[in-house]
């Protein structure tokens, strides 16, 4: 696996960028036939096909990219509104972002491998903290019931992003070589560990943040404050 080592947004990468929406958008209307977890709860694919966007074109693209699916099917397919919205955004950015920055830091298949395993754990954290905080207000249910959730939505969250990472690690590669051969993407170049790259520090400080938000719900639910 390789990567662009840098990215123009000209109307040809906005052009493929938008493809890759659009099959976000088509993989997500196919995956609402999956009946919910707990009522609430999608599966989908949708973070497999934005990260090929993600690993393509940086994480500002894939944010790019999760900002207007998740806007279409809000006003389109979704019955859960603003709710719905913000936890598909914040879902996907999760485990996405720091995967991509990982991969385009180090541009190796193994910077891809160790940044999807640092995305599923910041997903699967921060999805613990939000809907802790976000899910009783839309809901209008008592925060002790949501608390009674935890452990199913910690799992299908676990379970979820694995998924996911496993999908994108397959697709990926295939995909992208099939993109550039038809001129849709510029040919990648090698690039050793750390090479003509600066690491970013926002994973490390977001991580952070979300560890100890996890870290205070834990508490919370346990009845330790």
């Amino acid at each position: 696996m390789k990567q662009t080592t840098k990215t123009k947004y000209d109307a040809k990468t906005l052009a493929t960028m938008a493809m890759i929406t659009a099959l976000a958008y088509a993989v997500m209307s196919v995956c609402k036939l999956i009946p919910k977890v707990g009522g609430f709860l999608s599966l989908d694919a949708i973070d497999a096909v934005i990260g090929i966007g993600g690993f393509l074109f940086g994480p500002v693209a894939a944010v790019m990219m999760i900002i207007v699916e998740a806007f279409i099917e809000a006003i389109t397919l979704s019955t859960t509104g603003w709710y719905g919205f913000v936890m598909n955004v914040l879902s996907t950015v999760l485990l996405i972002c720091p995967a991509v920055i990982i991969y385009r830091h180090k541009g190796k298949t193994s910077g891809a491998v160790i940044g999807l395993c640092v995305g599923v754990v910041f997903r699967l954290l921060g999805m613990i903290v939000f809907n802790y905080i976000v899910t009783p207000m839309y809901f209008k249910m008592p925060r002790a019931a949501v608390v009674d959730l935890m452990p199913m939505i910690a799992l299908f969250n676990l379970v979820k992003g694995t998924l996911n990472a496993a999908l994108l690690m397959i697709l990926y590669p295939p995909v992208s070589k099939t993109l550039r051969k038809i001129g849709l993407v510029a040919p990648s170049k090698a690039q050793s560990d750390g090479e003509g790259s600066k690491f970013s520090y926002v994973p490390l400080i977001v991580s952070l943040l979300v560890l100890a938000g996890a870290v205070l719900v834990v508490l919370k639910m346990l009845k330790v404050i």
